[in-house]
């Protein structure tokens, strides 16, 4: 394109009636240089704090695989990637002076003659999301960890997965796997992540809590030396620790010894687990007199220990329970309650609340979730909720 002069852009202003006088002094005059093909870059659209990621030189980086939904992870949190259109075309103009740094450099040149290297219709938009974490636990129970004598360990053709592994193949940050990792009580064996089968995860803590019984611990101060030394003829020493540490919170006494305080909610919800998964339903009262005679000494059993666990069916003569672990529901908003009303057609809020808090984003309420996916009428007194579709 031939430069441009002074008077044809005034003449143009004219022309467009406008008054130069209410202008910068400045004009750019665009033109396309000979590589500026679209298609070559893509924008994406970045919060102040990922900028700030970026600006320190840490790294955002793209997960995925290739019949997945892209997501953008930073250090610390999972980003949704949707495509943006924009009515106006973008133009990239490289050392391109915006009208701020025009009016504080009177000196500049008033015709500036700038190349356009690309132009794009559309940007990246970044919305924050909640980390996909079910695959991580599927992928980890391809093959549980059965114990050092399983055969079954030494013959296994699955893949088992490091911790690089995960980060290519879940999408969610870094700081969100390995929290993630720590909720499902995964441990590193010989440098892969393994969740314990649930049969072998039981007979630990079976050790562990018949060690307890029979040297009389308090349940708030178990010794960490003791046990190790105790059960290390029975168990890896290494199985052992995992174990307090996925039952117990350690701590360290003034005399620099290591101590563990059992969590009495997560074992009494562990052996009724080991009770209902035998059972496809248990009669409410029988279960609760076995459960309570099952647990170790010194705790008690109560029901509220089981949600997101196991579901009482209140419209049952008598009353029932059974299992309806959370984790094994769908991840998406509409098949998680899809399934759940598939499961029971009418739902106390206090009843769906263990199955769907985990779905809640950011500030969300599960009161907002079930305005959006439910419908609420009275049965007897009582707020219930139901599918605003069809189930078929």
């Amino acid at each position: 394109a031939a430069m441009r002069s002074r008077a044809e852009v005034d003449a143009t202003l004219q022309t467009a009636k406008l008054n130069p006088a209410e202008l910068l002094p400045a004009v750019h005059c665009l033109s396309f240089g000979p590589q500026a093909g679209g298609g070559e870059c893509c924008l994406l659209q970045l919060e102040p704090g990922l900028c700030a990621e970026l600006e320190a030189g840490r790294s955002l980086v793209i997960r995925g695989e290739k019949d997945e939904h892209a997501v953008l992870c930073s250090k610390d949190k999972t980003y949704d990637m949707k495509i943006a259109d924009t009515s106006n075309m973008l133009l990239f103009v490289p050392g391109c002076k915006t009208p701020e740094e025009l009016n504080a450099d009177p000196a500049s040149c008033n015709i500036i003659h700038s190349q356009i290297a690309g132009f794009s219709k559309n940007y990246w938009e970044l919305r924050r999301c909640r980390p996909k974490l079910k695959k991580l636990r599927k992928l980890l129970m391809e093959d549980p960890y059965e114990g050092p004598d399983s055969q079954k360990d030494q013959t296994s053709t699955f893949s088992k997965y490091t911790t690089e592994d995960l980060l290519s193949l879940i999408q969610a940050s870094e700081e969100e796997i390995l929290h993630q990792l720590q909720v499902i009580d995964a441990c590193k064996i010989e440098g892969y992540w393994r969740i314990l089968d649930f049969d072998y995860e039981m007979k630990l803590l079976s050790h562990v809590t018949q060690l307890i019984d029979s040297e009389s611990w308090p349940l708030s101060k178990v010794p960490l030396c003791a046990c190790l030394e105790e059960l290390g003829s029975l168990e890896p020493r290494e199985m052992i620790e995992h174990i307090l540490l996925s039952y117990g919170r350690k701590y360290v006494d003034d005399a620099g010894e290591v101590f563990f305080e059992m969590r009495e909610d997560k074992i009494c919800r562990a052996i009724a687990q080991m009770l209902l998964q035998n059972a496809v339903k248990f009669n409410l009262s029988e279960f609760e007199e076995v459960w309570q005679q099952s647990v170790p000494e010194g705790m008690t059993t109560r029901l509220d220990q089981l949600q997101g666990l196991a579901l009482v069916d209140k419209s049952s003569r008598p009353e029932t329970i059974f299992l309806l672990k959370v984790e094994d529901l769908p991840e998406d908003n509409q098949e998680r309650f899809n399934s759940l009303f598939g499961i029971r057609e009418k739902w106390t809020e206090v009843d769906i609340t263990p199955y769907i808090q985990d779905l809640c984003a950011e500030k969300q309420t599960v009161g907002a979730l079930l305005t959006k996916y439910a419908r609420s009428s009275m049965l007897n007194g009582v707020k219930v909720f139901n599918s605003r579709r069809p189930i078929s």
